[in-house]
């Protein structure tokens, strides 16, 4: 098992759903993205997804764009993400991460030395937005050879001819989009998101967690509730860059996760 499997084994017997929250690794700089990347734990999150900078994130909306060309302005790239997490785990051995991003720095680098890399510093699952099922043999099933699970996303735009190629090699858990769109845009709604997640979790035996658009402890709770945990992220990362300091951000990440929690 992997720790996301163990995280999710954990907070089943607790009866709680998972908190995961998104920030951009290097974002403003690496010293400050490292002290609030530390900080999470602590502050209620169950699972941290760490952003890979890259020049053309399509899928993200304005705040994590420029989260994105922040860490690019102060030198961030993948040896600086991989010596991130293994800051991290000096201290910290349990909590999950998965880097999230897109496969053009994973190629550009060479899959198998990436994820030895990956494995190596602490990495444990992926979440590559551009890379469809149709592409597994490129990354998904190498990278579950390695130990690392590739968590998948579902959309509401996922029909059911398409879902069973989405599940087929997905590990870890599922994180379901809860809108059309890019991330920090509208936000969703429990009519919307629940019979989505009902459908996916009637096709896998795995998590399923919900993400995009969710900004307040009140919609964490309601999103954490009808799934198995909930995402936030541009909400996280817009404090980051109106350069409050850590100990605020990471205030409002506790706030965020008790909502979670109590879903």
């Amino acid at each position: 098992m992997t720790r996301i499997d163990q995280t999710f084994a954990r907070l089943r017997a607790e009866g709680r759903k998972a908190f995961v929250t998104y920030i951009m690794g290097g974002d403003p700089t690496f010293e400050t993205s490292l002290e609030v990347m530390k900080g999470l734990p602590a502050a209620g999150v169950d699972i941290i997804e760490l952003g890979m900078c890259f020049t053309d994130p399509m899928a993200d909306g304005p705040t994590i764009q420029a989260a994105g060309q922040r860490a690019l302005d102060h030198g961030m790239n993948t040896d600086r993400v991989f010596e991130m997490v293994r800051a991290f785990r000096t201290a910290d051995d349990s909590t999950p991460i998965v880097l999230m991003g897109y496969y053009n720095p994973v190629y550009a680098r060479g899959v198998d030395l990436f994820l030895s890399e990956a494995k190596e510093a602490g990495i444990d699952g992926l979440i590559i937005v551009d890379l469809p099922p149709e592409e597994d043999s490129e990354l998904c099933l190498p990278a579950q050879a390695a130990g690392l699970n590739f968590i998948r996303l579902a959309t509401p735009t996922t029909d059911a001819a398409r879902l069973p190629q989405v599940l087929q090699n997905t590990s870890g858990f599922v994180y379901y989009v809860s809108i059309n769109g890019i991330t920090g845009s509208a936000a969703p709604t429990a009519d919307s998101v629940g019979p989505e997640v009902a459908r996916i979790k009637a096709a896998t035996d795995l998590p399923v967690v919900v993400g995009f658009g969710i900004s307040t402890p009140e919609a964490a709770e309601v999103m954490a509730g009808v799934g198995d945990g909930c995402v936030v992220g541009s909400a996280i990362v817009k404090l980051i860059g109106e350069g409050r300091p850590a100990a605020e951000v990471l205030a409002r990440v506790a706030e965020l996760a008790e909502g979670a929690h109590r879903g």
